[in-house]
């Protein structure tokens, strides 16, 4: 049986990272990106020496020429992928008033026109070979409004939608789609919007997220987890 390959984006830092080393120790290759080309470099350095067969380049997720050229690259080094890990996002926390376009157009480009763009590229891949899994990290923010939070919040929405429409689509067609809604998570993203004490305690790891993924992945190919929720057990 051929060594599955996963595509994690946005992957040099919290979730992403923690993805991308929980699927390697767990038997997969690993394609990386980010958009800074040293940080990823870095990324392959630690992930070979922890005995991870990994490839990868930076890429800007919300540019069509830079997903293909991404997707080529790690598929013409590690082979097809059979997992998408589309993981990559921003936050930018304002009061509507103080929004400004670029705000908007900047999260509606990393959390949700990335998503359409490397699933564009992987999906065909799959469909042919009728076995494949995209997972979609979105977050509860995309069931539960925050104050200051038009941006992400609608980015989130939207991506559990575009993963509820698609797992419809491609589910006869051997492909599973699985949105995963994590909670606070000690990341940079969060510790960029909160008060350093109310990012100390009481939140989730990147790698129990991880956790839950790779769990999920882990079901027979029969058996479909198509959304999670994962919170604080006690925030």
């Amino acid at each position: 049986m051929p060594t599955p390959t996963a595509l994690v984006t946005g992957a040099t830092e919290g979730i992403g990272r923690a993805v991308a080393f929980a699927l390697g120790r767990a038997g997969y290759q690993v394609g990386v990106c980010a958009r800074t080309g040293s940080r990823v470099e870095a990324l392959l350095a630690d992930l070979r020496e922890d005995g991870i067969t990994a490839a990868g380049r930076a890429a800007d997720v919300g540019n069509p020429e830079s997903v293909r050229a991404l997707v080529q690259a790690v598929t013409a080094e590690l082979g097809p992928v059979d997992t998408l890990i589309n993981n990559a996002g921003i936050a930018i926390f304002r009061p509507f008033s103080e929004l400004s376009l670029e705000d908007w157009d900047a999260t509606m480009a990393t959390n949700l026109r990335s998503l359409f763009l490397v699933t564009r590229e992987v999906l065909p891949g799959m469909r042919e070979r009728k076995a494949g899994v995209v997972v979609n990290v979105a977050s509860l923010a995309g069931k539960n409004a925050i104050a200051g939070g038009t941006a992400y919040v609608a980015s989130k929405h939207a991506v559990l939608g575009f993963s509820r429409s698609l797992m419809l689509e491609v589910r006869k067609e051997g492909v599973r789609v699985l949105a995963i809604c994590p909670g606070s998570v000690d990341t940079a993203l969060i510790r960029n919007i909160r008060r350093p004490a109310e990012a100390v305690g009481g939140m989730l790891q990147p790698e129990d997220v991880a956790r839950a993924i790779l769990d999920a992945l882990r079901m027979p190919a029969h058996a479909l987890v198509s959304e999670i929720d994962i919170r604080p057990a006690n925030p």
